[in-house]
C-alpha cells in the first residue's frame, strides 16, 4: 500500500507543479478559444491541461518501476507499456484538437486506433464472467470488438461530462478511488497479481485528478481540454478491462464448488468492472441522454449544445460549484455504494443506507437556493461562501452587490461598478470569472480597460 501511495502522491505533484507552466505556454500558443453559445465560463481560459496530466502519468509509471515491490509488475506484465503507448497517442490527438479543433471523427478514429494498440501488446478482455454460465472465453476479434468499444465509449462518456469547472476530474478520481479499493482488495486479500496493474493504474488516475484539481476548481485557470478528458478516461477503462478481462473469478475462491457459483457471487463485483459506465453511471447517463436528445432533432450526436445535465443543474438554479458538488455526491453514491454492495452483498444495512443518501441527494437538487456553512474547524478549508459569516459570495450576479458591503468599501465599490456599467447580466447559476481571484477586482479591472 505504502508503494502505491508514494505513486500516487508522486504523480500528483509532478501533475501540479506542472499545470502552471502549462498554461502558460498555452496562453503563449494560443490555446484559449472564445466562448462558444454552450459555455458556462465568461473570459477565455486556456486549455492544454492535458499536458501537465500526461507528464504526471509517465512519472507515476516512472517511480513504480523502480520500487521494489511493483517493479515485478513491470517484469511480468506487458500492461503499463500497453498503456502508455495507448495514452501516448490519445494525448496527442487531444493537443491537436486543443489547439486546432480537429474533426469529431477523426478524434473517433484516433480513439480506436488508441485502442487497437493495447489491445496489440496485451492489453485485452479475454473472457467474461456472465451468472449462470460461468467464465466464457472470447475469440481475438470478439475481444478486440468489446475491448475497443468499452475504451471508446468511456473516453466519450468522460469528455461529455467536462463542462463545468473541476467536474470531469472530480468525478473520475472518485471513480478511481472506488476502484483501487476494489482493484487492491483483488490483489491483497486474495493474492490474485493479475489485479495488480489495475491498481497502480487507479493509484496513477487518482494522482493525475488530484494534482489537476487545484487548478481546474472554480474560477478554473486551466482547462484539461480533450487531451486530458480523453486521457483519464482511457486510463479508466484500461484499469477496468484489466482486471475485468483478465482476472479468473474461479481464482478468488468464494465458493469450493462449481465455477458457476463462484461467478454468480462476484456478478455484484464484475458489473461495475466489466462496464466502467456503471462506475461513471452520471456522465454516462448524460452520453446517452445527449445522443437521444441531439438524434431526435435530426442533429449529429457528436454536435455540442447545452442540454448536459450540469447545464440543467444551473437552469433550475445552482450556483457553478453546488452544480459540480451535487454532481460529486452522485458520483461517489453510485461508485462507493457498488464498492460496498461487492464485499456484501447481502447486508440490508447497504441497500437502506443507499436509498436514505439517494432520498438526500434528491432533496439537494430541489434546494437550488441552499446556501451550506461549514462548521468552523473546517472553515480553513472550504472557500470563503461557505464559512459563517463570510459576506464573499463569489457565486453572486452583479444585481446582488449589496450583500457584500460588510466585505470593505473598496469590495462594494467594484460590486457597484459592475451592477451600473454596460456589462450584459449574467444568467442565473453561470457565476464566476475563470482565472480571477476574486469577482470584484476583475469586474473593476475590466471596467477601466473599457474606459481607455
Amino acid at each position: 500500500m505504502r508503494e502505491y501511495l508514494l505513486t500516487l502522491c508522486i504523480t500528483a505533484a509532478v501533475t501540479y507543479l506542472l499545470t502552471g507552466p502549462v498554461r502558460k505556454f498555452a496562453i503563449v500558443a494560443g490555446a484559449m478559444p472564445e466562448i462558444r453559445a454552450r459555455d458556462v465560463h465568461r473570459e477565455p481560459t486556456p486549455r492544454l491541461g492535458g499536458i501537465a496530466m500526461f507528464f504526471g502519468l509517465c512519472a507515476g509509471l516512472l517511480v513504480a518501476d523502480h520500487l521494489t515491490n511493483l517493479n515485478t509488475l513491470f517484469e511480468n506484465s506487458n500492461e503499463p507499456r500497453a498503456l502508455l503507448s495507448g495514452a501516448a497517442l490519445i494525448w496527442l490527438i487531444g493537443v491537436l484538437d486543443d489547439k486546432f479543433e480537429i474533426d469529431a471523427l477523426i478524434k473517433l478514429g484516433g480513439q480506436m486506433i488508441a485502442a487497437g494498440v493495447m489491445v496489440m501488446q496485451g492489453l485485452t478482455i479475454l473472457w467474461l464472467p456472465i451468472p449462470g454460465v460461468g467464465s466464457v472465453a472470447l475469440t481475438q476479434w470478439q475481444g478486440t470488438l468489446l475491448t475497443v468499444a468499452l475504451v471508446v465509449i468511456t473516453i466519450n462518456a468522460v469528455n461529455f461530462v467536462d463542462g463545468l469547472d473541476g467536474l470531469a476530474a472530480g468525478m473520475v478520481c472518485i471513480a478511481a478511488a472506488a476502484f483501487f479499493l476494489y482493484a487492491y482488495r483483488i490483489w491483497y486479500s486474495y493474492g490474485i497479481e493479475a489485479a495488480a496493474p489495475a491498481t497502480l493504474f487507479a493509484a496513477i488516475l487518482m494522482g493525475m485528478c488530484l494534482g489537476f484539481l487545484p487548478h481546474n476548481m472554480h474560477p478554473a485557470r486551466v482547462f484539461m481540454g480533450d487531451s486530458g478528458s480523453m486521457l483519464i478516461g482511457l486510463v479508466l477503462a484500461a484499469g477496468a478491462i484489466s482486471v475485468t478481462g483478465q482476472v479468473d473469478p474461479d481464482a478468488l475462491k468464494l465458493f469450493a464448488g462449481s465455477e458457476k457459483e463462484a461467478v454468480h457471487q462476484t456478478v455484484p463485483v464484475y458489473i461495475p468492472l466489466l462496464l466502467p459506465l456503471t462506475i461513471i453511471a452520471v456522465p454516462a447517463a448524460d452520453l446517452i441522454l445527449a445522443i437521444v436528445r441531439r438524434t431526435w432533432r435530426g442533429q449529429s450526436p457528436f454536435a455540442a449544445d447545452r442540454g448536459h445535465l450540469h447545464h440543467r443543474l444551473l437552469e433550475i438554479g445552482h450556483s457553478h460549484s453546488r452544480a459540480v458538488l451535487i454532481m460529486y455526491f452522485w458520483s461517489a453514491l453510485i461508485a462507493f455504494g457498488a464498492l460496498a454492495y461487492s464485499v456484501n452483498s447481502a447486508s440490508m444495512w447497504i441497500v437502506l443506507s443507499v436509498v436514505f443518501l439517494s432520498t438526500i441527494g434528491l432533496v439537494l437538487l430541489l434546494l437550488p437556493r441552499f446556501t451550506p456553512r461549514a462548521p468552523r474547524w473546517a472553515e480553513a478549508f472550504v472557500p470563503p461562501r461557505y464559512r459563517r459569516g463570510s459576506t464573499a459570495e463569489a457565486d453572486a450576479v452583479p444585481e446582488t452587490a449589496g450583500t457584500a458591503a460588510e466585505a470593505g468599501a473598496q469590495a462594494v465599490e467594484g460590486l457597484q461598478e459592475a451592477a451600473a456599467g454596460d456589462r450584459t447580466p449574467v444568467a442565473a447559476g453561470v457565476s464566476g470569472v475563470n482565472g480571477a481571484s476574486a469577482v470584484g477586482p476583475r469586474a473593476r479591472l475590466a471596467d477601466r480597460s473599457r474606459s481607455r
